[in-house]
């Protein structure tokens, strides 16, 4: 990696989902330096994870492919993948941070050909597939990925699977020497985009998400409707690999609990209406769809949306909070135990596939930040001037749909942009 130059007048958005990127580019096409830092090898984050977008049911490679150009073409931005954040000194203004980055393996002569891949045999759980299905131990993130660059699983080096990639990289892109290395810069402002995890579904035990095969979660049934995912879009119990046409949606998956999350996790409710349009996709008329919930929070424009799924006549409603999931043995369908508190009746219900819309929390834990923050009860940084030139984005601020996410990420960048043009003393 060749020397990174920064100065306070630097800004330094750490995390290169869609809200990262948003606050990066807007930076530096202010004209201001900005080095976006990645733990991955590629950016794109949650959303290049995603389907569709809800309400248009538009693939994500239309805000990507915007923005990864946007990238390519701004002198002022310096993107760092596999790097994190490990220390912060200093105050607004004038921040020391320590950055340490993990070897890729691969150098910038990598053309994506894909041979190395092919000359491995090592495979692990794929992580862009949130562990459904296997990924070679030298791999492309995803199909967007940017860089377009190849990775060596760290497990193969020292192996003979790293031996084979290299000998077969006809450009020779491949380095087993690299070494993790630490740099020191310094900044004027940090933007903390770090995004977004789904919850546990394990720890709600009444749901059996770790017990019973044909219970996944939302963001698994996100993956398997994408063509390029692990089942190639095709909508598969993982029990025994038949179609799975009866599905239940259950909402609220961990939010809304004082026992998991006591915070709405905002798109939850719109994810599920968007995936029972794939399941009419798939399959015409022959589906059945029943949503679980408690109630239905899809505001403003995105209610047309709910009305029209609602007027679907294969998607059924039922107000319920399910209080437990069994599994039929002769089947291996998941049962749906609950009372539908509209008619007070108690319902045990068979699904081909049960659908946990899980719920959103912070992927950085409290206790974990490189700095002092003022967070919130829910682990969201909150606005505060504690925090300085401390400013998060998107879903490091709290739980918001992707269009909410690059919103108050532009507003971030604008609070970063202040804070570095009155160390220049160019503020207006």
């Amino acid at each position: 990696m060749s020397e990174v130059i920064a100065t306070n007048q630097t800004i330094l958005v750490v995390g290169g989902g869609i809200a990262g990127m948003t606050a990066a580019l807007e930076a530096a096409e202010c004209g201001k330096q900005v080095i976006l830092v990645e733990k991955n090898p590629s950016v794109g984050g949650r959303v290049g994870q995603l389907y569709k977008y809800f309400p248009k049911l538009c693939h994500p490679k239309c805000g990507l492919e915007i923005n990864l150009r946007r990238m390519k073409a701004n002198r002022n931005l310096r993107l760092l993948t596999m790097t994190e954040v490990t220390a912060v000194t200093g105050e607004a203004g004038n921040y020391q941070v320590s950055l340490r980055t993990q070897p890729r393996y691969v150098t910038e002569n990598c053309t994506a050909c894909g041979e190395c891949a092919r000359a491995v045999e090592a495979e692990f759980d794929n992580e862009h597939n949130f562990g459904l299905g296997k990924r070679k131990g030298a791999y492309l993130p995803y199909s967007l990925a940017y860089p377009m660059r190849y990775v060596l699983d760290p497990r193969i080096i020292g192996t003979d699977d790293a031996t084979r990639a290299k000998e077969a990289c006809k450009y020779d892109a491949i380095d087993l020497d690299m070494q993790p290395q630490e740099t020191q810069i310094t900044v004027g402002a940090i933007i903390w985009a770090t995004g977004w995890r789904p919850y546990d579904a394990a720890r709600i035990q009444p749901y059996g998400y770790d017990r019973f095969a044909n219970v996944i979660t939302s963001v698994e049934f996100e993956r398997m409707a994408d063509p390029h995912g692990p089942t190639g879009g095709k909508l598969l119990r993982p029990s025994d690999g038949k179609e799975a046409k009866n599905v239940a949606f259950i909402q609220c998956a961990g939010s809304r609990d004082r026992n998991h999350l006591k915070h709405c996790s905002r798109i939850c409710c719109m994810a599920t209406l968007k995936q029972t349009t794939y399941l009419r996709d798939k399959y015409g008329d022959d589906f059945k769809a029943s949503v679980y919930y408690i109630d239905i929070r899809a505001i403003d424009r995105i209610d047309d949306f709910y009305q029209k799924v609602r007027a679907d006549e294969n998607v059924s409603f039922i107000k319920s909070k399910v209080a437990s999931i069994t599994e039929d043995r002769e089947t291996g369908n998941p049962v749906l135990n609950g009372v539908d508190t509209e008619g007070y009746h108690r319902y045990s219900n068979p699904h081909d596939l049960v659908v946990l819309a899980i719920g959103m929390e912070p992927s950085v834990p409290a206790g974990e930040f490189p700095v002092d923050v003022v967070l919130n009860e829910e682990g969201f940084v909150q606005q505060d001037e504690a925090n300085g030139a401390f400013f998060a984005a998107g879903c490091s601020s709290d739980a918001l749909d992707v269009n909410r996410a690059v919103q108050n990420a532009t507003a971030s960048a604008l609070r970063a942009i202040q804070v570095v043009n009155r160390v220049a003393g160019t503020e207006v």
